[in-house]
């Protein structure tokens, strides 16, 4: 007997995908979500010059896929160097990296002012007079120690709650006060040409190094602004512990391929915590600082100073506390679980 043949439809219709593309013929490519985790520790970035600090920051914590990040200072996109980006439980302890000392090379460009006193800015004003080497280095005391400073108009200074560089760029006038800042170290450090001068600075924290410049330029009769500008140092993070972007990327390709560790690239979240006591207790003891309970130890294990410390047992960063008496009082406990800066750090 012959067999029948199956009956074949002779306009057959497509199987429809199980996500049919839109009309126009365009396929919506489907985006996947990381899971985020934790992870905690500094991240010293060797930021490039075209770069927002706030896309570092973003960049650095999409590498990490980290819940949290922050960074402890502004760079201008214009400035290159150490931008650290603290990650995870590591942004409780931005604010003792703000308050640190940062230095900077920086390059002055005499003849112009602009009005956002680096070389982004439109010039405001100008002149034919270029300093001698002796008048520049004559003018840096005038510099040093306290003075009175007043920051660029194209800031991040925030005037009834709106950033000093929003309301200049909509072309309002911003009128910013003069406020005392601290310069520890200014010196010329070259001369490339009549046009030009580097100088190296080390400042205190709401230091502008466009207004410095800026202001020797008005002072020498000759206007100036920045046009290079590179930050070598933030608190206790300098130039041999930084990581170039590509540095970081190429690492964490690795880590993900099972080559390497992520944190192997992160500091430990105390490092920023250098110039702050550290005080060893028990585990017990530790137990009731992470509940938010006072401690007050007695005899031998009492601290013999008064003032903020930082608590560890076992080696591992329990809490920031501040001790009186013999009485620890927790102010920022820490939860490290997860991902963590390891003691021996790559050099950058």
């Amino acid at each position: 007997m012959n067999k029948p043949v199956p009956f074949q439809d002779p306009n057959p219709q497509p199987t429809p995908l199980p996500n049919p593309p839109p009309q126009g013929g365009r396929e919506k490519k489907e985006q996947f979500k990381r899971d985020k985790r934790d992870v905690h520790g500094w991240i010293v970035l060797d930021k490039p010059v075209g770069m927002t600090s706030t896309h570092a920051v973003s960049v650095v914590k999409r590498l990490f896929s980290a819940k949290r990040a922050g960074h402890a200072g502004t760079l201008d996109p214009l400035a290159s160097g150490c931008l650290p980006i603290a990650l995870g439980e590591a942004t409780k302890t931005v604010p003792f990296v703000m308050d640190g000392r940062k230095a900077y090379t920086f390059t002055v460009r005499w003849g112009e002012e602009r009005d956002t006193d680096d070389a982004e800015g439109r010039v405001a004003a100008s002149s034919d007079q270029r300093p001698t080497p002796d008048a520049i280095r004559a003018l840096l005391p005038e510099f040093t120690g306290t003075i009175g400073q007043v920051p660029p108009r194209f800031s991040a200074i925030k005037i009834d709650g709106e950033r000093a560089y929003d309301l200049a760029r909509d072309g309002e006038h911003v009128e910013l006060a003069e406020r005392p800042v601290v310069i520890h170290r200014l010196e010329l450090a070259g001369i490339p040409g009549p046009d030009h001068a580097v100088l190296t600075a080390e400042c205190g924290k709401g230091t502008y190094v466009r207004a410095i410049a800026r202001d020797m330029g008005r002072k020498l009769g000759c206007f100036g602004h920045v046009c290079a500008l590179r930050r070598v140092s933030v608190g206790p993070f300098a130039e041999n512990t930084m990581i170039l972007l590509a540095q970081l990327e190429a690492l964490c390709q690795k880590a993900a391929a099972g080559e390497g560790s992520l944190a192997d690239a992160l500091r430990p979240v105390e490092t920023a915590l250098d110039d702050i006591p550290a005080l060893a207790i028990s585990r017990a003891d530790a137990a009731r600082l992470q509940r938010g309970q006072a401690v007050l130890l007695r005899g031998r294990d009492a601290p013999i100073f008064r003032g903020t410390v930082y608590v560890t047992a076992s080696g591992q960063l329990i809490a920031l506390a501040e001790v009186d008496r013999g009485e620890i009082v927790p102010k920022r406990v820490f939860n490290l679980t997860g991902l963590t800066g390891s003691a021996g750090v790559m050099k950058g």
